[in-house]
């Protein structure tokens, strides 16, 4: 068969131009545009739910990012923030402290993913109303006091707590001069902190119970917050040595020393107890009289005492002696109480206030062993004693 050569140079011309535009069709880039990746949007999740009316206020608010990371955390209660913060990352976020029974909450979150596109999100819930409730009766020292460098922060609840490292994680105090300190549970109504080493001087404190919300025990809730605030005045710190028959006072460097006359010892009654004791309050005059005595007793006495300042709820002070200043420097001739010179007297009661230090020496009755749930022994227990549960150890 005999082939038109103008019919094939159409057919291959044909052939040609079909594999160019295939090729090009295969390789082509040269003006076109790659399509771009799409990052999902980061998701916001929220607990409590949304609608949620029977929240737990001791869980608080946890926050939580994914494909992304937090921007914004608002929950606010009656227009008041609710402090919180992030974690690592800022993938979540924890209220700091249990959120307040039976009050609506609102939240607004906003987050961003890699991209950098924002999302948002609001919710609103209820926590559950406080069943059974719990308070503190008495904050010791008091609002803006001014205290000495022992003072401890006495914390006495109105009923048994149970769930005791859930309300002390709830008890923040903050000093001017950061000093270290820590709480110890006396027992199941009251909680004590003592600093590792007493305060430094002449700064301001901040006591805070963040109690609102706060699960005592099963079925009961602490429902409000308490601060206190006061201060740390001078460093007044005394050494008391039965032996010598001399006290030193050391106020905020200065140190002075007077002769002094302690427990005469004949009895358990009439000896000074030895330890690290804290001045509790002062009056001038005190009427003293023997316990457990009646006139006519011979150790039966009532004598006006000046310039009183109590050191034990024993019946211990360091006041003016009314008698015997022959004793003064010399020997222990009082039924139990530091007695001092007038000059001495007058000194250490002008400059007492409540917590200063007193570390009598040189007998062998020991403070810490005395019956009195309400003297304030803390300081004659080691800090590793003092920060583990339980009794103390010496």
């Amino acid at each position: 068969m005999k082939i038109d050569m103008r019919n094939r140079r159409l057919v291959a011309g044909l052939a040609l131009a079909a594999a160019t535009v295939a090729t090009m069709t295969a390789c082509s880039g040269g003006g076109g545009h790659k399509a771009e990746s799409v990052a999902a949007d980061a998701t916001i999740k929220i607990t409590p739910g949304d609608g949620t009316r029977t929240a737990r206020p001791d869980e608080g608010v946890a926050v939580s990012a994914s494909n992304g990371h937090l921007e914004q955390v608002d929950v606010r209660e009656d227009g008041v923030s609710a402090p919180g913060g992030f974690s690592t990352g800022n993938t979540s976020w924890k209220t700091t402290w249990t959120l307040k029974p039976g009050v609506w909450y609102q939240v607004k979150v906003t987050a961003k993913n890699s991209k950098g596109h924002e999302t948002a999100v609001m919710s609103r819930f209820r926590t559950a109303p406080a069943g059974n409730k719990i308070a503190i009766s008495d904050v010791t020292p008091q609002a803006e006091e001014k205290v000495g460098v022992g003072m401890p922060i006495i914390v006495t609840f109105d009923g048994p707590v149970a769930n005791k490292d859930q309300v002390k994680q709830a008890l923040e105090v903050k000093s001017d001069k950061a000093d270290e300190g820590a709480w110890h549970w006396m027992s199941d109504r009251q909680v004590v902190y003592r600093t590792h080493h007493y305060w430094q001087p002449h700064q301001k404190v901040v006591f805070t119970a963040h109690l609102a919300g706060v699960r005592a025990a099963k079925g009961v809730y602490g429902t409000t917050d308490v601060t206190k605030r006061f201060s740390i005045g001078a460093s007044n710190i005394t050494v008391a040595n039965g032996k010598t028959h001399h006290m030193t006072v050391n106020h905020d460097g200065v140190v002075k020393n007077f002769p002094i006359s302690m427990g005469k010892a004949t009895t358990a009654e009439y000896t000074t107890t030895s330890g690290i004791h804290l001045t509790k309050e002062k009056e001038d005059p005190v009427t003293m009289v023997s316990p457990g005595h009646q006139p006519g007793d011979p150790e039966y006495y009532k004598e006006v005492i000046h310039l009183a300042v109590r050191i034990s709820d024993g019946g211990e002070y360091i006041h003016q002696a009314g008698e015997e200043y022959d004793a003064l420097g010399v020997r222990n001739a009082s039924h139990g109480c530091v007695r001092t010179s007038p000059t001495g007297a007058r000194y250490f009661f002008g400059i007492a206030q409540r917590g200063d230090v007193v570390n009598v020496t040189g007998t062998d009755k020991k403070f810490v062993d005395e019956p009195y749930d309400s003297d304030w022994k803390f300081w004659n227990y080691s800090w590793d004693s003092w920060l583990k549960d339980g009794n103390l150890q010496r």
